[in-house]
C-alpha cells in the first residue's frame, strides 16, 4: 500500500473554506465566524477604574496626546480570538467612541466582535490588570485574554 505525502500547499489550502459560510470577511475578520447585529451607540465601555488606568498609564509613560486608545481583537489565544488593547494613532478608517471622558478607537472590522464590552482594571489581591466582559463570547478561556464567538 502507497502512502500519498501530501505537499504543504496543499494541506493549506485544503483547511482555508473559500466558500465564505463561515466568515464575514465584509464587515468582519478573514476567517472567523460571522457575528451579525447592530452596533451599540456606545459599544465600548470602560469602567471609572479603568479609565483611571488608562489616564495613569499614558501620563505615566508621556505618551503624545495624539495616541488613542485602540481595542482590537487577533486570531489566537486558547479560545480563537485575543484581545488588544493599546496606545495607537487614529487611521482614517477608524472609529471612535468616547468612554469616561476617552476617546477609544476600533478599526470597524473588529466591532462586531466588540460591541457592547466593558473593560475593566481591577486592583484587588485576586486580581490585577485589564478584564475583559464581552457579551459576544460564547466561551473565554481562563485569564480572560481570549475568547470565541
Amino acid at each position: 500500500m502507497a502512502v500519498r505525502e501530501e505537499n504543504l500547499d496543499d494541506v493549506i489550502s485544503s483547511l482555508i473554506d473559500d466558500d465564505g459560510d463561515d466568515t464575514n470577511e465584509a464587515n468582519g475578520l478573514p476567517g472567523f465566524p460571522e457575528v451579525s447585529g447592530e452596533v451599540d451607540e456606545h459599544p465600548i465601555t470602560l469602567t471609572d477604574r479603568a479609565a483611571i488606568q488608562i489616564r495613569k498609564i499614558k501620563e505615566n509613560e508621556n505618551l503624545d496626546s495624539e495616541l488613542y486608545l485602540r481595542v482590537a481583537v487577533e486570531g489566537g489565544g486558547c479560545s480563537g480570538l485575543s484581545y488588544k488593547l493599546g496606545f495607537d494613532i487614529k487611521t482614517d478608517d477608524d472609529d471612535i467612541y468616547e468612554s469616561h471622558g476617552l476617546e477609544v478607537i476600533v478599526d470597524p472590522k473588529h466591532i462586531i466582535y466588540l460591541n457592547g464590552i466593558t473593560i475593566d482594571y481591577p486592583d484587588g489581591l485576586d486580581a490585577r490588570g485589564f478584564t475583559f466582559e464581552n457579551p459576544n463570547a460564547s466561551e473565554a478561556c481562563g485569564c480572560g485574554s481570549s475568547f470565541a464567538v
